[in-house]
């Protein structure tokens, strides 16, 4: 990780000040590295040790930090990990802007490895990426959202860059088709599992420990699992009460909705499908030769669950 910090300080090097303090700030800004790091194990774990991994796992971070700043954007964020966002100091166009610069320095590092498919998969990646976040804004303040629907914007928006990253590692490593598709399989149940926690975390997290405020999901008009799971499990009275919330985003009832998915068990619902995802995760490790790196990442996909920011 440290040698991917050095070619993320080199790369963000841009003749333009604004840029560089932007992306300095929120490349900086104590992000937890899933990315990188799930694309360094899968290398680790099948025997790839070239340079080339450290440059692919930077991009990777960029490509999720452009996503970030837009998303912050978008849902007019001020809190993420426990500092104001990029949009809240530098105002929303340098954050699109920067974001925009990240998008096309992650192109431009992708081509240093020589590979068509590796430019496939990111190219896919960050389509998909996008369709996500589209369908995330149709879905803003419906209280009809089912979870089918819900785990498909999850999908596209967060667990294809866990896929994409898993995958490329077995590509730098040369790996068997069923093997890289292994890899990709534990990348997306990995990534699944993930934005369930970050979801559940809305409602039964600590603000503190989190970095952002509780409830935003409410706020910002976002249909959630555990907000799924206590429509669907509450009384008429408390649907009444949630499907006024969602549609208008009305915070003045936040405590009583979060009281309402904790009482109706919608966040132990919640908790099982992340767990289920968990292990459909470790089932796909399991295919990778045994070493202290699968077994790394093995222990990554039971950790997501102790999850508490």
């Amino acid at each position: 990780m440290r040698a991917v910090d050095a070619v993320i300080a080199r790369r963000l090097a841009s003749g333009v000040p604004l840029v560089a303090e932007v992306s300095r700030y929120i490349i900086n800004s104590g992000g937890k590295r899933l990315r990188p790091a799930l694309l360094l194990l899968i290398c680790g774990a099948l025997g790839y040790r070239g340079d080339q991994r450290f440059n692919l796992a930077a991009v990777v971070e960029f490509i999720h930090t452009a996503t970030l700043l837009h998303d912050d954007v978008v849902d007019e964020s001020t809190l993420r990990r426990g500092r104001a966002t990029a949009n809240e100091n530098f105002g929303n166009p340098a954050s699109v802007l920067v974001g925009d610069f990240l998008y096309s320095r992650a192109f431009q590092m992708m081509l240093d490895a020589h590979d068509m498919r590796i430019m496939e998969i990111l190219a896919d990646a960050t389509n998909v990426i996008a369709e996500g976040e589209v369908m995330q804004l149709m879905n803003m303040h419906d209280p009809e959202l089912d979870e089918a629907a819900y785990l498909q914007v999850i999908r596209s928006k967060t667990a294809k860059l866990f896929e994409a990253s898993a995958r490329l590692g077995a590509v730098l490593a040369k790996a068997p088709p069923a093997l890289e598709q292994a890899c990709a399989d534990f990348g997306q149940a990995l990534g699944t599992a993930f934005q369930v926690i970050d979801d559940v975390l809305d409602y039964a997290g600590d603000a503190g420990e989190m970095g952002k405020n509780l409830g935003d999901d409410l706020r910002e008009g976002k249909v959630t699992l555990p907000l799924i799971a206590a429509m669907r499990r509450g009384t008429d009275e408390q649907r009444a009460l949630m499907r006024r919330a969602i549609e208008h985003g009305a915070t003045d009832e936040l405590d009583q909705v979060i009281a309402i998915v904790r009482q109706t068990g919608a966040l132990q619902v919640a908790r099982e499908a992340a767990s289920a995802e968990a292990q459909r995760a470790m089932s796909a490790g399991a295919q990778l030769p045994a070493n202290e790196h699968a077994q790394a990442l093995l222990q990554l996909a039971a950790s997501l669950l102790q999850r508490r920011n």
